[in-house]
């Protein structure tokens, strides 16, 4: 039995934020609006399913008009022109501000998506950081210059692209938001946000906090809705050159071919069936940990989760013994019980998904764990930690992304196997290694087949470094200077120091042409 709360009442107590906003609207050109037709959705509450207040449902016009300033402000806006360093400024304000309301925006977060309030606020600080890291990043920037001692000097000119649309999800939404946002604004970009539907609380925030710290109007602008709405309108829309997108794959093929036929720059980090590869050598301590967390936190819904744990033979039934008894020992409860360590999934359609994959996995594997609501919790998108063991292959809960506290197990028992099945998926996002042989670590992880890859460590980011996957899981790249690539055009120039170096036609008194086969041309 998984373990709750110890207060009986807690479990079914709907905790209510103070001042809880009933409405939420769209922000653009500087000014609350409600949507060009009124139109409004509801929004509930995790723990309740309740519905709490309603949100703007943006349309089209909505869209055209957040756009419109936008592209406005980039144009005729200080924005763009700014120095680096006066950019910079702003950002750390941002970030002073966000760090400075840590407590009631990881309140607000932790009621709308149902995540622990302890790791809730653990984003909030996150989202902080992400802007000071790119606060700095824009200052301490380098460009490439190239010389031709005594000839010619090239060298590169970065430039904001216009106006950024921004689609984020629902797992962690404002940490996420600040992911996008950081860059895009730090480059000088302006910007349209659609948050995901099911999340808009944390997302209505930052057009004060925006405000507050100087940021010049119609930079930001803000439109909520429905992906098939809102967001369908922003991938299109002609004057929107750049879309970064986190989500589910099938959406991004959506968005890839809605967005080809005006050849958008397009940033896109999808799902994820990460492994994580449990070698006979490893600490096993270290492992049974870190795999417990990187599934279960944030209630599973994270597209890093290592979801497929694949652990040689040697040692396969003492980590399953282990895993399934510390995975019953995870306290699920209340969102806001800073006890809690699964919290509620963020909405009853992804409940019943996840209870759905629960059932097939009965057929699939040996359950060990969990496999349903826990006692105690009658009301409320609850799952306890779900543990599979025996997982062939083939199995749908090893192939398909749950996004969910649901694990599948498998054995294995060679180096060979392991990679084939790590491998095995159609996603690639993250992987997990776990051994003490220095030489087979680097060799699996330069094989595996995925973005990013941890050694002997839990997923633990480095903002320097490139996020991202590769097959179904994501197009592109962000983190570091490869954010700040995806937010600028390149533009090379070319200086000539001396004489004009140049082919010679259409001179016929020449005695002979110019050798166009110079290398130096070329």
């Amino acid at each position: 039995m998984t373990d709750t709360t110890t207060d009986p009442t807690a479990a079914t107590e709907r905790h209510l934020p103070a001042d809880l906003p009933e409405r939420i609207q769209h922000y653009i050109d500087g000014r609350f609006v409600d949507s060009a037709d009124g139109d409004t959705f509801e929004v509930l509450d995790p723990v309740s399913n309740e519905t709490y207040l309603r949100a703007a449902a943006g349309k089209k016009a909505d869209v055209d008009r957040a756009v419109a300033a936008a592209r406005r402000a980039f144009a005729e806006g200080p924005w763009p022109r700014m120095l680096p360093r006066e950019r910079s400024r702003i950002l750390h304000r941002i970030a002073d501000i966000v760090e400075s309301r840590d407590a009631r925006l990881a309140e607000l977060e932790s009621f709308d998506s149902g995540l622990p309030i302890t790791q809730a606020l653990g984003q909030a600080r996150r989202a902080a950081e992400n802007f000071r890291f790119f606060a700095d990043l824009i200052v301490a920037q380098a460009d490439d210059t190239y010389k031709v001692p005594g000839r010619q000097i090239n060298y590169v000119n970065r430039k904001p692209i216009g106006v950024a649309g921004l689609i984020t999800p629902w797992n962690t939404p404002f940490m996420l938001e600040s992911w996008k946002l950081g860059p895009a604004l730090a480059t000088g970009n302006t910007v349209v946000l659609k948050p995901a539907e099911f999340t808009p609380l944390s997302a209505s925030l930052w057009a004060g906090i925006f405000e507050e710290a100087g940021l010049p109007q119609g930079v930001f602008n803000l439109v909520n809705g429905l992906g098939e709405d809102a967001g369908d309108a922003l991938v299109k829309h002609p004057d929107v050159p750049l879309i970064s997108f986190t989500g589910e794959s099938s959406t991004g093929q959506l968005i890839f071919a809605n967005a080809a036929p005006h050849l958008k720059g397009l940033s896109m980090e999808l799902g994820g069936k990460s492994p994580a590869v449990v070698f006979a050598d490893a600490d096993l301590d270290a492992a049974v940990d870190a795999t417990i967390f990187g599934v279960f936190s944030l209630n599973g819904e994270r597209c890093t989760a290592g979801s497929r744990i694949l652990v040689q033979r040697e040692v396969y039934d003492e980590f399953v013994e282990r895993y399934a008894a510390q995975a019953e020992r995870v306290v699920v409860g209340p969102p806001h019980d800073p006890r809690t360590e699964v919290g509620a999934l963020v909405h009853p359609e992804h409940y019943d998904k996840v209870m759905s994959y629960i059932e097939i996995g009965r057929t699939e594997g040996r359950l060990v764990a969990g496999g349903g609501r826990p006692e105690g919790f009658p009301t409320g998108n609850y799952v306890a930690p779900t543990v599979f063991a025996d997982v062939a292959p083939e199995a749908r809960i090893f192939q398909e992304e749950i996004f969910g506290p649901v694990v599948a197990i498998t054995p294995f028992d060679t180096d060979e196997e392991a990679l084939r099945l790590a491998n095995g998926v159609r996603y690639g996002l993250a992987a997990y290694v776990w051994t003490n042989d220095l030489k087979r670590a680097h060799n699996f992880s330069q094989n595996v087949e995925a973005g990013m890859v941890w050694l002997n460590s839990n997923n633990v980011r480095d903002l320097r470094t490139p996020f991202g996957g590769v097959k179904a899981s994501g197009l592109g790249h962000e983190g570091g200077y490869r954010s700040i690539d995806f937010y600028t055009d390149q533009q090379a120039v070319h200086i000539t120091l001396g004489e004009v170096h140049n082919p010679t036609f259409g001179k016929a008194d020449l005695d002979a042409g110019a050798d166009v086969d110079d290398p130096d041309l070329r």
